[in-house]
């Protein structure tokens, strides 16, 4: 889209004139394009609304410094007429040569990935409710039990427990886009080279300020073996053993760290005491086409359906 400012005006060159004064000054906007009259015309940024009464730039054409500065205003212009908040700017890595430019017009970091950097501007004289970036970081560790009542462990050789000789459960990141029992299944798989099923979410917790001052959330999950033999994974993996639970449970780090016990009791509370956790049902949303998962103690709640509906058996009845 062009846009055609005039002293005090602006217009789109879709023959869509509009009225408006311009509180900022017409040089600093569009610079020394000046077309005659009086009238300065100019590029506009491609944006699309983002559903919160903002817009986002996605920059996917080459663009210099010079030309991406003029063309910044003239479209903070606009949408600070229409009335916009957030501005959100998109530069891919092939563009980092605006991200100075950009940041010197009032732009800031919002967050990165590895091909872009997502910058943002809130235009309004009123209290900015831009999201913070991502704030946590999802973790799992899994119980994996054998028929003997041995548990599936390991040594790393990176990381805290490098060195240390502590048997541990196989932990590790859930991935973009992955929910946490295939994360857990991944997990294991990769570290050991055993197959299992996911059967329950037996608790979690929350630590902050823990990956690059980001907050951490840590699922403990129930697995069931579907193989045992084992094939540990050499870059991260020292050692591999199925190891009776008493042994693993009664090592001195196990016994000093109070995240540790609790662990321990989980599984001896799932094992010998009919310990409900939380299981993963598939639901859909009015808003997404895919399914996510609601984890819920799908033991009591099946408990809790029997008996309303034999209640309302015996009422019809």
């Amino acid at each position: 889209m062009n846009l055609c400012i005039y002293e005090g005006t602006y217009k789109c060159s879709h023959d869509v004139c509009v009225s408006m004064s311009v509180s900022m000054d017409l040089r600093e906007v569009v610079g020394s394009q000046v077309c005659g009259n009086g009238v300065w015309h100019t590029e506009l940024l491609p944006a699309t609304n983002d559903g919160h009464g903002g817009v986002i730039v996605e920059m996917k054409e080459h663009m210099d410094s010079e030309t991406f500065v003029i063309v910044l205003r003239a479209s903070m212009l606009q949408w600070k007429q229409q009335g916009k908040k957030g501005v959100w700017i998109k530069l891919p890595i092939g563009l980092v040569h605006l991200v100075e430019t950009t940041v010197k017009e009032g732009f800031r970091y919002h967050h990165a990935e590895p091909s872009y950097l997502m910058l943002v501007s809130w235009i309004p004289n009123t209290p900015n409710n831009i999201p913070a970036n991502v704030t946590h970081r999802v973790r799992v560790g899994a119980i994996i039990l054998n028929d003997k009542r041995e548990v599936l462990t390991v040594q790393e050789k990176s990381g805290r427990f490098r060195g240390t000789g502590i048997w541990k459960i196989p932990t590790g990141v859930v991935d973009e886009g992955e929910d946490i029992f295939m994360g857990a299944i991944r997990e294991v798989r990769e570290e050991t080279g055993v197959d299992t099923e996911f059967a329950e979410v037996l608790g979690f917790s929350q630590s902050h300020k823990t990956f690059f001052e980001k907050s951490d959330l840590f699922f403990l999950c129930m697995l069931r073996p579907l193989s045992f033999d084992i094939q540990k994974q050499e870059l991260e993996i020292e050692a591999v053993q199925w190891m009776p639970f008493e042994e693993y449970a009664a090592q001195p780090f196990a016994q000093k760290h109070e995240l540790f016990k609790y662990i321990n009791e989980l599984c001896l509370a799932k094992v010998d005491r009919d310990y409900a956790g939380f299981s993963p049902r598939p639901t859909l949303s009015m808003f997404s086409d895919q399914p996510s998962y609601l984890y819920l103690n799908n033991k009591d709640l099946d408990k809790s359906s029997s008996a309303n509906n034999s209640c309302i058996n015996v009422k019809l009845g």
